[in-house]
């Protein structure tokens, strides 16, 4: 995921592009890149390859659950972009299926569903959850 050729694929995938070709034409990439980093997202279970249904000739990559499970980090990076970088709002934006509304801001929530701040995380111990021990925790690293 590191990678950019990698993160461009992945935010074309989850705007429904499935093809090789399409990925080509949309990303301006070198095939033997793209043929590469597609190769290691299917062997890393990001995406799959299956055959089109409507030619079984041609490949399609899709998402694997592993990959959809990648959405969050993806839109919390787009957000962030669109906060300290655009001068102007993004389009198209992702909306809500049921009232076709923008969705909230990626943020982070404790175990009761309260959206948390920076200042209240702290890293615990797993063997010590739910132990209040200021000793024993630490405060979030500066650097993330």
């Amino acid at each position: 995921m590191g990678e950019r050729w990698s993160f461009m694929i992945l935010r074309a995938a989850f705007n429904k592009l499935c093809h090789f070709e399409e990925f080509l034409s949309e990303l301006g990439i070198a095939r033997n890149i793209l043929s590469n980093r597609l190769a290691k997202l299917v062997e890393h279970g990001v995406l799959k390859r299956e055959p089109c249904p409507d030619d079984r000739r041609k490949i399609e990559y899709r998402l694997t659950e592993k990959g959809i499970d990648l959405l969050p980090a993806m839109l919390a990076l787009r957000q962030w972009g669109e906060k300290y970088t655009m001068q102007e709002a993004s389009n198209p934006v992702l909306v809500d299926s049921r009232d076709w509304l923008p969705i909230a801001p990626i943020t982070i929530h404790g175990h009761d569903g309260r959206e948390l701040k920076y200042a209240e995380l702290r890293w615990q111990d797993r063997s010590r959850l739910g132990e209040c021990c200021d000793r024993e925790t630490t405060e979030p690293d500066p650097n993330l």
